[in-house]
């Protein structure tokens, strides 16, 4: 991991990046600095123009408020007027504080799967899984996850997009609320983006020592074994991920893991021989009716794999319900959670 010093010095870049925009939003790349430019360009290199180019682009017609006709267009979190309404709403229900107070109280949750590919030397490998973060929420929620992360065992974490609280503006404070809570985390420590987050973003956060796949893959070892792990990019508005780029070094009879922001992409990856997908995207619903049934999920994906674990042929699957809150700072019905899942060898050789 690079100092800190560092990290804070591509922070600054990356603050700089969210200013340079002309006025339909498109990003200005001959106005960057020589460290902006060397960060996208090494970028470019990994992922390729056309991927970078799409990101940016839309990235930037959507700053200006020109969506895409067709790709949820009536987006909910995108219609920023009705927020003060919902909070309003939520105060003359009473509800608004407990909203707020459960937003701090944040779960363990402890999730067992079972692999039939899964390699016996991981019989036991335990994944922290954090989704939906929105660091720059409050001061209050931050130190409430640092402290529920803080003393956790295992031997991964995986973070599965969504670092920043609205879906636009400046990106700076969820980077500097990601550097104070990285100390925290174990490494190694990987993750994907999601529709609120920012391509601008990568440098900043692998400078930090997080690993970001971009519809790419990781291969882990251990004691001779070795399991693949592989992240694609938002398939919920930007739809700039890519199987075949993500899958491409994963043999298709190895254990391979999958990190989605989203579940709206389960048949794709189940076609595509992913043992495992792990995403967020939903919060379970955030505002739910009691017994957690959602009102919202904000995903095309069948409302029974909106939380928790689910399976659709031989993909098994897991949606955290978030650690944070995004529209309005206040969770009903719905508690956020931190996961840790336990990779379990199927057979009678399993450990346990």
């Amino acid at each position: 991991m690079l100092s800190y010093a560092s990290s804070a010095a591509s922070m600054d870049e990356a603050a700089n990046i969210d200013a340079r925009r002309d006025e339909a939003g498109r990003m200005n790349l001959t106005d960057l600095s020589q460290i902006e430019r060397e960060g996208l360009a090494a970028l470019e290199a990994r992922i390729g123009r056309i991927h970078l180019r799409q990101r940016l682009g839309l990235e930037g017609e959507y700053e200006a408020h020109v969506f895409r006709r067709g790709t949820h267009f009536f987006h909910i979190e995108n219609w920023y007027s009705i927020h003060g309404l919902m909070r309003a709403a939520l105060t003359l229900a009473g509800l608004h504080g407990r909203g707020r107070r459960n937003v701090l109280r944040i779960q363990l949750r402890r999730n067992d799967v079972v692999l039939d590919s899964l390699p016996l030397a991981f019989d036991g490998y335990t994944l922290l899984h954090l989704s939906d973060l929105h660091l720059d929420l409050s001061e209050a929620y931050l130190e409430s996850l640092v402290a529920r992360v803080q003393h956790l065992e295992y031997d991964t974490c995986v973070l599965t997009g969504d670092f920043r609280f609205r879906t636009f503006g400046p990106h700076q404070p969820a980077l500097e609320a990601l550097a104070r809570l990285r100390p925290h985390l174990r490494s190694p420590a990987y993750a994907v983006l999601g529709n609120h987050d920012s391509i601008c973003m990568v440098p900043p956060m692998e400078t930090l020592g997080i690993r970001v796949l971009l519809n790419e893959s990781v291969r882990i070892a251990r004691e001779g074994s070795m399991i693949h792990l592989a992240g694609i990019d938002d398939a919920h508005y930007f739809r700039t991920h890519n199987f075949q780029r993500a899958a491409h070094d994963i043999p298709h009879d190895a254990c391979a893991i999958l990190l989605s922001h989203t579940p709206e992409p389960y048949r794709h990856a189940a076609h595509a021989d992913f043992n495992l997908m792990l995403c967020g995207h939903t919060h379970g619903g955030q505002i739910c009716l009691p017994g957690g049934v959602p009102i919202l999920t904000d995903s095309d994906a069948p409302r029974a794999y909106a939380r928790g674990p689910w399976r659709y042929r031989n993909l098994v699957g897991y949606t955290s319900v978030g650690c944070g809150a995004s529209i309005v700072d206040i969770r009903l019905n719905c508690l956020p959670e931190v996961t840790l899942h336990r990779l379990r060898a199927a057979g009678d050789n399993a450990g346990s």
